[in-house]
C-alpha cells in the first residue's frame, strides 16, 4: 500500500514537472548584429538665440520679464521711454491747435466772401484768394498732424517685443538703463531645443544623418531610455571634433547648456541580447533556465551591460554562457 502511494506521488510529480515545462514561456537565443555604442557628451542648446532689441533710444522705464520666463512672439517685454518725445508731442499739439484755429478762420472767411461774390458785392478774385488761403491752412494742419503721428509711432516703438516664442535666457539691462536704437535688452532662446554632440573624428566617420542615439534614463530621472535621431552633421571640424545636432523629444524642461551623456553607434558587432527578466541573480551569480527538452537546467552566464532597444526596452547583453539556438525559460 505504501509502495503504491509512493509510485502515484512520483508519477504525479513527474506529470506536473512536464506540464510546467511545456507551459513555460520560452525564448530562442539568436545572435544578432548590434550597434557598438560609444558614450559621448552632448549639450542642450536652442536652435536659435535671438536678442530683443530696442527700436528707439531712451531710458528703460519698464522691464516685464526675468531669466527663465516663457514669452510668445510679439509680447511686450520692456518699455523704453524718451522724454524728448513727450515734449515734442506737446509742442505739436499746440501747433495743431493753432493751425486748426487758422483753418477755421480761413473757412469762415471763404464762406463770407463766397456769399458776397454771389451777390456781386466783391470781385471773384477775392474768392480765389480766400480759397487758396483755406487750402494752405488745411495742408499745414494735415502736415502737422502727420508729424504728430510720426512722434506717436516712435513712442509706440518704445515697446520692446519678443522676436519669437521661447524662454528668456538673460537680461542685459535694468530699469533706468540708457539704451540706443538697436541695443539688445534680453536674449530669447527658441523653445525647440536640440542636442549638440561633439564627436572625435574617428567616431564621426561612422555617424550619418538619420542614425539613432540613446540617452540613459538616469540622465533625466526616468527608468526608461530616450531615443533621438541625428538630423544634421556640420561639415567643419573644430579642434579635432565633429559637431552634430540630434532631435530628442521632451527636451523642453532642460536647462540650456545642460551636459548629457549620449550613446552613439560606433559600428556593429555580434552579440546575444535577452530580456533581463530571463536572468536570475543568486548569491552574486547570474543564471538562466535552459530548456533541454524534457528537463530544465540552470546555467551560469556572464552579464554584460544593458542594451535597450525600441523593440526590447529591457534588453541585456550576455557575454558568455549561451549559444545560438538555446531555448530559455522565464524564471
Amino acid at each position: 500500500m505504501i509502495r503504491q502511494s509512493f509510485r502515484l506521488l512520483v508519477t504525479f510529480a513527474s506529470l506536473s514537472f512536464v506540464a510546467g515545462t511545456a507551459c513555460a514561456e520560452t525564448l530562442t537565443v539568436e545572435q544578432r548584429s548590434i550597434a557598438d555604442e560609444k558614450a559621448v557628451f552632448a549639450t542642450v542648446e536652442s536652435t536659435s538665440v535671438v536678442p530683443a532689441r530696442s527700436r528707439i533710444g531712451g531710458t528703460v522705464a519698464e522691464l516685464h520679464v526675468r531669466e527663465g520666463d516663457a514669452v510668445t512672439q510679439g509680447q511686450a517685454i520692456a518699455v523704453v521711454g524718451d522724454q524728448k518725445l513727450a515734449l515734442q508731442m506737446k509742442s505739436l499739439d499746440a501747433q495743431i491747435q493753432a493751425l486748426q484755429a487758422q483753418t477755421d478762420q480761413a473757412q469762415t472767411d471763404f464762406d463770407r466772401i463766397s456769399g458776397l461774390v454771389d451777390r456781386g458785392t466783391l470781385a471773384r478774385t477775392r474768392l480765389d484768394e480766400a480759397r487758396t488761403a483755406l487750402n494752405v491752412a488745411e495742408n499745414n494742419l494735415r502736415a502737422k498732424t502727420a508729424e504728430r503721428g510720426v512722434i506717436q509711432q516712435q513712442q509706440t516703438e518704445g515697446q520692446v517685443l519678443a522676436p519669437q516664442d521661447g524662454r528668456v535666457l538673460k537680461r542685459l539691462v535694468a530699469v533706468g538703463s540708457v539704451v540706443l536704437p538697436g541695443d539688445p535688452l534680453v536674449t530669447v532662446a527658441q523653445q525647440n531645443f536640440k542636442l549638440r554632440l561633439r564627436l572625435p573624428e574617428e567616431h564621426a566617420r561612422l555617424l550619418k544623418a538619420g542614425d539613432r542615439i540613446r540617452l540613459d534614463g538616469d540622465e533625466f530621472g526616468e527608468r526608461t531610455a530616450k531615443w533621438g535621431v541625428v538630423d544634421l552633421i556640420y561639415p567643419q571640424i573644430e579642434e579635432g571634433r565633429v559637431i552634430a545636432d540630434a532631435t530628442v523629444e521632451g527636451l523642453g524642461e532642460y536647462f540650456v547648456g545642460d551636459r548629457l551623456r549620449v550613446w552613439i553607434s560606433g559600428g556593429t558587432r555580434p552579440a546575444f541580447i535577452v530580456p533581463s527578466s530571463y536572468v536570475k541573480t543568486r548569491f552574486g551569480i547570474d543564471y538562466v533556465r535552459l530548456n533541454k527538452g524534457k528537463a530544465t537546467i540552470e546555467v551560469p552566464v556572464q552579464r554584460g551591460r544593458e542594451m535597450p532597444t525600441p523593440a526590447l526596452p529591457d534588453g541585456l547583453e550576455i557575454l558568455s554562457g549561451l549559444r545560438a539556438g538555446d531555448r530559455l525559460e522565464r524564471p
